[in-house]
C-alpha cells in the first residue's frame, strides 16, 4: 500500500491553502495540527477581511512603504492562528516558508511547540535569525522538510 506520512500529509495541507494567497511573488500556507494529528486551524498569506486585493497594493519595492504589501498583509502563520478551532496548547505549526519574528512571538505565545516548515530562503536575515533565537529560548523546536508539490489534476 503506498501512502504518504503524516508529515507530508499536513504539509500537503499547507501547501495546498499556500494556493488561495493572492500574492503574486510569495504564497505562504500555513497548517496547525494538534496532539491527536487533528487539523485545528490553517491559513494562508493576504489582506485582512473587509480590505479588497484590488485596492491594497502587491509590491514589494516602493519608496513609498504605504505602497507595499509589507503594512497590510497578514502572514499565513497567524491566519492559522487566528482560524484555529480550538486549544494550540503543544501542537505543530505546519508552514512553507521559516516563520519570520513578528510570527514566531504569535507562535510562542498561541502555545504551539513544534514547527515544521519547507523553505528557508531567508535565512540569514536577521528577522529570521530572531525567529530561531526565541524559538530556542522558549523550547519551540522547529524541522526542515523536504517541498511538497501539490497536483490537482486527477489521476487516471
Amino acid at each position: 500500500m503506498n501512502h504518504i506520512s503524516w508529515d507530508e500529509y499536513f504539509m500537503g495541507v499547507a501547501a495546498l491553502s499556500a494556493k488561495r494567497s493572492k500574492d503574486p511573488n510569495t504564497k505562504v500556507g500555513a497548517c496547525v495540527v494538534n496532539e491527536d494529528k487533528r487539523i485545528i486551524g490553517i491559513g494562508y498569506n493576504g489582506f485582512p477581511m473587509g480590505c479588497a486585493d484590488e485596492v491594497f497594493p502587491w509590491g514589494k519595492t516602493d519608496k513609498n512603504y504605504l505602497n507595499t504589501k509589507y503594512p497590510y498583509v497578514v502572514h499565513a502563520e497567524p491566519n492559522a492562528i487566528l482560524n484555529s478551532t480550538s486549544s494550540l496548547k503543544n501542537s505543530t505549526l505546519y508552514v512553507t516558508l521559516f516563520p519570520c519574528n513578528e510570527c514566531a512571538k504569535l507562535i510562542i505565545q498561541s502555545g504551539i511547540k513544534h514547527v515544521v516548515y519547507g523553505n528557508d530562503k531567508y535565512h540569514n536575515e536577521e528577522s529570521f535569525q530572531a525567529s530561531r533565537k526565541m524559538f530556542d529560548a522558549a523550547h519551540v523546536t522547529y524541522t526542515k522538510m523536504p517541498a511538497i508539490t501539490i497536483d490537482l489534476r486527477s489521476e487516471e
